[in-house]
């Protein structure tokens, strides 16, 4: 043996910490793709006889009016409307959203807006426009959950 290779100490991780090691590993990396795929798929909300609510937020039609601090609201589909998210533009670039249904329980029918159903209420406006989107009740195997339609579905009212 050379006087180098005496002066080499030989350390390393001895078997067990290894092994510890590589199987916390393993179950780290099970876990995230467990979590992953959990994300991907999405329980599906049902209506009318299992079509996904997605679908139905085509069919969606209201009509919206504002005046004097009330807004005026009439479902012109066929499809019930539970909710409506107003979102109302506040200031330059900001927003406030409430739910139209929550901020006025005792006149927002409870099954929601019905075809050709009407609702009158008192909202307050700061800013110039309001833009409203449907929300729909629809059915998972957890029991019922909303769901808001999106943004190509809303419609925008202005109060100025």
């Amino acid at each position: 043996m050379t006087n180098f290779d005496m002066n080499i100490k030989k350390k390393g991780v001895s078997p067990v910490i290894a092994t510890i090691l590589l199987i916390a590993i393993v179950i780290i990396i099970a876990l995230i793709v467990f979590l992953w795929f959990r994300g991907i798929q999405e329980e599906a909300i049902t209506k009318f006889d299992g079509t996904n609510v997605k679908l139905v937020c085509d069919d969606v039609a209201f009509d919206a009016s504002y005046s004097n601090g009330m807004i005026y609201l009439s479902n012109t589909g066929n499809v019930p409307i539970f909710k409506i998210k107003a979102t109302i533009s506040v200031a330059a670039g900001s927003h406030e959203t409430i739910t139209i249904g929550d901020n006025d329980p005792d006149n927002w029918p409870k099954v929601g807006l019905l075809q050709m159903g009407v609702y009158s209420g008192p909202i307050t406006v700061v800013g110039d426009s309001i833009i409203l989107t449907p929300v729909l009740i629809g059915k998972t195997s957890e029991g019922d959950k909303a769901y808001t339609c999106g943004d190509r579905h809303a419609k925008e009212i202005l109060t100025a």
